[in-house]
């Protein structure tokens, strides 16, 4: 794969970067509607597909926050048309590397030497390159390592990025007024933590150190003296990327176990420690030889304060749901109504949270649910369908909700996509077990 010597920093290289795109994509459309008036029939597959490919192309020399918004779009399978899905999720870990002379220049700022004066042996060509950070393999003192290396430019170009992508962000979720600055900002600040690695080394330690209970998994162990704010270095560990063992014949008994670790895992987090790894994608996650399940990036992790978690995980119980009166109270207090709202608001989006709600809280609502069924996955798709050509949605505002909303609702649907990818069964209240 051809490697990077530089990566646009400027605020005006960046935009310049988006506006090229820009006009590669309205090509595309041209070039859709002109076979459309000879081929009435032709679909928007082909579009999609030209699409898809121009924005990544644009999006993976820029990296950081940029990519990072392709990453995350890439786990809302049931959102966008699968050529972007597709496209997007090589974002995880397939993307042009930083070349050897950039990388030694990285590791001379930020620690002082060049690699090959801190490792006994430092692999020049990467393992794998991401939207923040690319991955070499190292050994020491007979340890086999993974130093990450973050790209240079990231951090002081985020506020740039997400000014420039905020116009097409309001535009497609339909987000109007004042209060649509608070998202933003949450998820400027989350991308400026995952930019801090001694952050991340702070917080893979703890919980590492807390969720070591959990019965089939593992973790990294992080080397201080060798990370600085841009580099971190860990223990190398063996396995397959979780997507890539999710195309394999496993057996559904390895499946179940899997999806049962990171189901507990999840919880455990969520519920006992009120804070938790909001980035659950494939490429964050490895299943070992042995068939364990190991979790190798912690840089986004969501604090989960009392005042949201008590009314959430009250509206994802079945009967508040089927109360009217609590129901709409804990809509309130979750900000997804608001006393602005008019008649018509309040009776529109009262039913459609109502109907979501319904659907996606089930499986925490059952003793064990099937996420390898495809009931489930029908109805979701049938449902964000549905809500997608609603005219009355698109004509009323879409800000609504707590800014907490944001990583939860991320967490929780990366972690059911995870959960289908390996046909999971698991067991709801398994991980109480580890709370005594």
């Amino acid at each position: 794969m051809k490697t990077l010597d530089k990566i646009p920093t400027g605020k005006i290289e960046r935009a310049s970067k988006l506006v090229k795109t820009g006009v590669k994509i309205g090509g595309n459309y041209v070039k859709y509607f002109g076979k459309k008036l000879v081929n009435p029939e032709m679909t928007k597959d082909e579009l999609n597909e030209d699409n898809a490919e121009d924005i990544y192309d644009g999006l993976k020399t820029l990296k950081g926050s940029a990519l990072k918004v392709a990453q995350m779009l890439s786990m809302e399978k049931n959102m966008l048309p699968r050529a972007y899905v597709d496209k997007f999720s090589l974002s995880q870990f397939s993307v042009p590397p930083l070349s050897g002379p950039l990388v030694r220049k990285t590791f001379k700022k930020y620690l002082g030497k060049f690699p090959e004066e801190i490792y006994d042996t430092f692999d020049k060509d990467s393992v794998n390159a991401a939207s923040i950070g690319q991955v070499h393999k190292a050994t020491k003192n007979g340890k086999d390592l993974a130093v990450k290396i973050q790209y240079p430019g990231v951090a002081e170009s985020i506020s740039s990025d997400l000014a420039l992508v905020k116009p097409i962000a309001l535009k497609m979720f339909n987000i109007k007024g004042k209060d649509s600055d608070k998202y933003f900002q949450e998820v400027e600040n989350k991308l400026f933590e995952e930019t801090d690695y001694l952050l991340e080394i702070q917080q893979s330690q703890e919980i590492t150190v807390s969720c070591a209970i959990i019965e089939g998994l593992e973790f990294p162990k992080y080397y201080e003296d060798l990370s600085s704010e841009r580099i971190i270095t860990m223990d190398w560990m063996n396995g397959s990327h979780l997507s890539e063992f999710a195309k394999t014949d496993f057996p559904q008994e390895l499946g179940n176990k899997l999806g049962q670790t990171l189901w507990d895992f999840y919880m455990y987090q969520i519920h006992v420690l009120r804070k938790v790894h909001a980035d659950p994608h494939p490429g964050n996650f490895l299943v070992s030889q042995e068939g364990n399940l190991i979790a190798i990036d912690f840089g986004c992790i969501k604090a989960v304060p009392d005042e949201f978690y008590n009314p959430y995980f009250e509206l994802a119980k079945k009967e508040v749901i089927e109360n009217d009166d609590r129901f709409t109270t804990k809509l309130y207090e979750l900000e997804i109504l608001t006393a602005t709202d008019s008649p018509k608001e309040l009776t529109f989006f009262k039913s459609m949270f109502k109907e979501m709600l319904t659907l996606f809280t089930a499986p925490l609502n059952q003793e064990e649910f099937d996420f390898g069924a495809d009931d489930f996955w029908n109805e979701i798709a049938t449902l964000s369908e549905r809500f997608a050509k609603d005219t009355d949605l698109r004509k009323m505002n879409g800000n609504r909700g707590s800014k907490h909303f944001l990583y939860m609702n991320r967490t929780f649907f990366g972690l059911f996509n995870l959960l289908h990818d390996l046909k999971a069964n698991v067991q709801v209240n398994n991980y109480k077990k580890y709370l005594n």
